[in-house]
């Protein structure tokens, strides 16, 4: 769609149109999405099912590595209103991420190995679950997802149940496969649901952009 001829929406604050680059951006997060969705429902299928072995880990540690990163890209396109919640997800992201990177570098054993061989790493780990936690939050909230709504809760459950041996290894199989299932579902439906929405209300990011300006 040309930008010339795009509708124009009411916004709160004004009107505003919608670009090609934002379209852009939204297909981006999304890509970012179903990156992240795909590799982490892979990642579990293999680990639900396949016996343990030198070429399983490989294998988790790479799709755990395309889920970082597809997580990153979708944290850097997600249109949130509050400033610093994006920069506080992006910081968990980082933090998660770069605990998972050195623990590849500075470590004999593979990353899913020495994660299950000490548990406290999961901590450092943790922190990228909790970034995309955020992203189901503000899905769940802007969207009414019942899926979000219940991934919301469940990641933390199951990664605070596991850290305090408060689950059964059956029951923790479960949840992960609940969870895999869910995210697989929202990003499918995500892929069919229309743009604008994705974008949320721009005269209202015009808004705070101009009261953070006159602040300073």
């Amino acid at each position: 769609m040309n930008d010339a001829i795009s509708p124009i929406y009411q916004g709160q604050f004004g009107e505003f149109t919608i670009t090609e680059g934002d379209r852009r951006e939204v297909m981006i997060y999304r890509a970012g999405l179903a990156l992240a969705g795909l590799s982490f429902g892979l990642g579990t299928l293999l680990l639900l099912t396949q016996t343990p072995s030198p070429l399983l880990w490989q294998s988790l540690t790479l799709l755990f590595a395309l889920f970082s990163i597809g997580l990153g890209v979708s944290l850097w396109y997600i249109h949130i209103y509050l400033k610093l919640l994006h920069r506080v997800l992006q910081l968990f992201w980082a933090i998660g991420s770069l605990t998972a990177l050195g623990i590849m570098l500075r470590w004999s054993e593979p990353l899913p190995v020495a994660i299950a061989h000490h548990p406290p790493l999961l901590i450092g780990i943790g922190f990228s679950f909790a970034a995309l936690t955020g992203i189901f939050f503000k899905e769940a909230f802007c969207f009414n997802r019942p899926e979000t709504k219940l991934l919301t809760p469940l990641i933390p459950i199951l990664i605070l149940g596991h850290l305090l041996t408060l689950l059964t290894p059956t029951l923790e199989q479960i949840l992960l496969g609940v969870w895999a299932v869910l995210f697989l579902i929202f990003i499918g439906r995500k892929m069919i649901q229309p743009i604008p929405p994705d974008l949320g209300d721009k005269s209202v990011f015009a808004e705070l952009h101009r009261q953070a300006q006159q602040a300073r």
